[in-house]
């Protein structure tokens, strides 16, 4: 037995953003989400959950392009599938630009829950410090004898 044979492949989460032409989405949705859908199918990924996320303007003119819309995907997939995802998404005509980011699973699914519409109901503040739980915070005053 060979040691790809007895170790799992392991599917990571990720969050990809891909930029298209807007003006192509508005006339062909369909059309668009396919050719996106094809690329993350031929690398070997699974779609969770995606959804237009941003049409507008663009901070610079991308090969002759001034508006465009982004489209988000939550997906898994084997971490040797990424280099597939770049290059198919380079070749596509409909991809302008892509990103990706892999995620931890609690971002992964708190993200997944916003593009699906099943988001939190309570929101957390990540910047303050956890509060300390069974601290004794009464310090003796040793000034008292």
């Amino acid at each position: 037995m060979s040691v790809a044979e007895t170790k799992p492949v392991r599917e990571n989460l990720y969050e990809g953003m891909f930029l298209v032409d807007s003006g192509k989405f508005a006339t062909d949705p369909d059309g668009v989400i396919a050719d996106i859908m094809a690329v993350l199918k031929r690398a070997g990924a699974t779609v969770v959950a995606h959804r237009p996320w941003q049409d507008g303007k663009l901070a610079y003119e991308i090969n002759g392009m001034k508006k465009g819309l982004h489209y988000i995907v939550c997906f898994t997939m084997p971490g040797a599938g990424m280099k597939t995802l770049v290059r198919q998404s380079q070749l596509s005509e409909t991809i302008i630009r892509q990103m990706v980011i892999k995620h931890p699973q609690e971002i992964f699914d708190a993200t997944v829950g916003a593009i699906s519409g099943n988001a939190m109901t309570e929101p957390v503040d990540i910047s303050a410090p956890p509060e300390p739980e069974d601290v004794d915070t009464d310090i003796p005053d040793d000034d008292q004898d």
